[in-house]
């Protein structure tokens, strides 16, 4: 036994296995072009695949089941007139695909009923082409990438050089929606409700926007890597998740709070390796499992994402590297052998093979605690509905029982998660919900909290000190609050009165300052005296220097307050020690007690000012005192 201790999983087995020779797909003509996407995606019926094509860019569409070597002449998608950059199949109609090129055009096209790949010929025998059925014009450079919307059908999204992201509705052919932004952006995902786009740019910069305000909700810097950087939103949460490089060119791993971009990263950043491809991430939301396929390498690594923690699982490893990755809907896996994610990536440009991901289980029941309802082919609004401003919580999910014993789909609406696993998220929940909304509130109020200092005509009580003498510590214990009546009430005015009698020298003469007294006592500290006015009369001294007496160690420190501020001070406590409504017999002598207390206590301290003074002048002339000791010790040494 090593002692290792192992995080309980019920992931921690899954493995990764690949199909066998003769179910792949070879003689497959991958682009060479250079440009960063996926070059594979699959709606689990038709894989598409970007051609290497003369004349013009084309891509490839192979159905699931014609596995095996594909013949030298193949229909291809026709009607770009550059490359082919990227393909999205519609998850809510499985015969369309869209693509996006070079020429700064995207096509969508119809698969027709009969197509095959290998036997798509005309009378001839040769393979015929499809031409596109629709062509959206809009953008000024070169389109990027094509994303569907997951929850609103006929909504398509797309990103260009031009630094635009682009929202169509493919029925219509128009451009509904437009997203500026100051560099291209080289990744975007949706949010699990389709409300909120999150995108990264060549700036480095993270965004997620308010789709239909057109607003940027939350902006933060990524990573610092010089590399394209990815991004996918981890499921029915508000985190995401990114891949980049860092500035020494390490493969890195970004978990964030998709409303709070501007704290940062949560936890920092992952370490991957110092590979120079790009890592494509997935995150299959069923199981919280993130996979990273790696570009110019054959692995793919897996983690278990919990509590904004992600956990490695393990990594299927191979020596052929890949380009090209796509991912299975869910709702279309293997449930009968316990495949919890499917893929199918190139290998050297050349085949196609699938992997599948497997929980290693004997039993012979439905797994369904594996197997949660997962996104259905049915869409949850129209493109209209979504226009309008209807929300949804998310897709419509379908049951994977039904997959297993082989019974009618059962579909029903999804539901908000709550995350009461995740450290910290009340706040977050709150900005899901209305993210636009909800955070000028929470900062106004961080704001106007500075103004809290400004009043000056309420209590005397919330009014700063204007002196302060500190005394040692040997005196009593104080009250903290400066209230009239709590000096009033407290025994420690009595205690330290009868102090005062002690030092012979206080007077009850009459005093016309008013002032208020108040005290604070920390641990291991000098008790500090603040006064809010000192007396006008005794004031003739004026001390404003700080003395160090080193065999008594007290600090003098002493401000002179303002003539007017002295007035007013003393009108303050004059007000508070007589009644506003009309005295009653009772109300007499309790403000006469009161006002010799505070005459006594600023005697007292005016007295203790001038001991601490005393004994400081003191101190200075035993210093004075023993240069002169020296000075005559030295001339006697030196006469000896």
């Amino acid at each position: 036994m090593s002692g290792k201790f192992v995080r309980a999983s019920k992931y921690r087995h899954v493995f990764g296995q690949a199909a066998k020779k003769e179910l792949q797909y070879e003689n497959i003509k991958v682009t060479n072009n250079a440009w960063d996407s996926n070059i594979l995606k699959t709606n689990g019926k038709y894989i598409s695949v970007n051609w290497n094509a003369s004349g013009g860019g084309a891509f490839a569409v192979i159905p699931v089941g014609e596995v095996g070597k594909s013949p030298d002449q193949v229909p291809l998608f026709r009607g770009h007139t550059a490359q082919v950059l990227d393909t999205d199949f519609d998850p809510f109609d499985e015969q369309r695909i869209v693509s996006c090129s070079d020429d700064a055009k995207i096509c969508v096209w119809e698969i027709p009923e009969d197509y095959s790949f290998h036997k798509y010929v005309d009378e001839n025998g040769d393979p015929k082409d499809i031409k596109p059925v629709k062509i959206l014009s809009g953008h000024s450079r070169k389109v990027g990438h094509v994303l569907f919307h997951p929850v609103a059908e006929n909504i398509l999204v797309s990103s260009s050089l031009d630094y635009t992201v682009r929202f169509w509705n493919i029925e219509t052919g128009e451009n509904i929606i437009t997203l500026k932004h100051p560099d291209m952006v080289t990744s975007m995902s949706f949010s699990y409700n389709g409300e909120h786009l999150a995108t990264i740019s060549r700036d480095k910069k993270l965004r997620v926007w308010n789709i239909k305000k057109q607003e940027i909700i939350s902006e933060g810097p990524a990573h610092t890597g010089a590399k394209n950087q990815r991004v996918v939103w981890l499921g029915n949460s508000d985190r995401l998740a990114t891949t980049g490089f860092s500035k020494l060119s390490d493969r890195q791993i970004g978990i964030w709070d998709a409303f709070n971009l501007e704290k940062g990263d949560l936890g920092g950043f992952y370490n991957v390796d110092q590979s120079s491809g790009i890592l494509m991430p997935f995150f299959d939301d069923s199981n919280k499992i993130l996979y990273l396929a790696g570009k110019g390498d054959g692995n793919i690594r897996y983690y278990e994402f919990q509590n904004d923690e992600l956990f490695e699982l393990s990594e299927f490893q191979s020596t052929e590297p890949q380009r090209g990755f796509a991912v299975i809907p869910k709702r279309l896996v293997n449930v009968k052998e316990n495949e919890v994610f499917g893929c199918f990536k190139t290998v050297v440009d050349q085949r196609i093979e699938h992997v599948s991901f497997r929980v290693p289980r004997r039993a012979e029941e439905f797994q369904e605690d594996i197997y949660p309802d997962a996104p259905s082919n049915k869409p949850a609004l129209s493109a209209e509905e979504w226009l309008s401003g209807k929300e949804v919580d998310g897709p419509v999910l379908v049951s994977m029982k039904a997959a297993y014993d082989d019974s009618a789909p059962v579909f029903h609406a999804a539901e908000k998660q709550s995350t009461p696993e995740i450290k910290e998220q009340s706040p977050v929940v709150i900005k899901k919900e209305e993210p636009k909304k909800e955070e000028p509130k929470k900062e106004e109020p961080k704001k106007e909290e500075p103004k809290k200092e400004e009043p000056k005509k309420e209590e005397p009580k919330k009014e700063e000190p204007k002196k302060e003498t500190i005394v040692p510590k040997a005196s009593s214990p104080t009250p903290k609050t400066g209230s009239l009546d709590d000096l009033k009430e407290d025994d420690s005015v009595s205690k330290l009165l009868k102090k005062s009698s002690d030092l012979d020298t206080v007077n009850d003469a009459e005093d016309p300052s008013k002032a208020e007294s108040t005290w604070d006592e920390e641990d291991d500290k000098p008790v500090v005296i603040k006064t809010l006015s000192p007396s006008p009369q005794v004031q003739t001294p004026e001390p404003k220097v700080e003395k160090v007496a080193t065999k008594v160690e007290a600090k003098i420190v002493e401000e002179k307050p303002a003539k007017n501020q002295i007035k007013e001070d003393t009108k303050q406590v004059e007000a508070t020690s007589q009644p506003t409504s009309s005295p009653s017999a009772a109300a007499g002598p309790k403000s006469l007690g009161l006002k010799q207390s505070v005459e006594k206590l600023s005697s007292l301290v005016l007295h203790l000012e001038d001991v601490i003074k005393h004994l400081a002048e003191a101190n200075l002339e035993k210093d004075e005192r023993l240069k002169q000791v020296e000075k005559k010790l030295e001339e006697l040494v030196h006469k000896n």
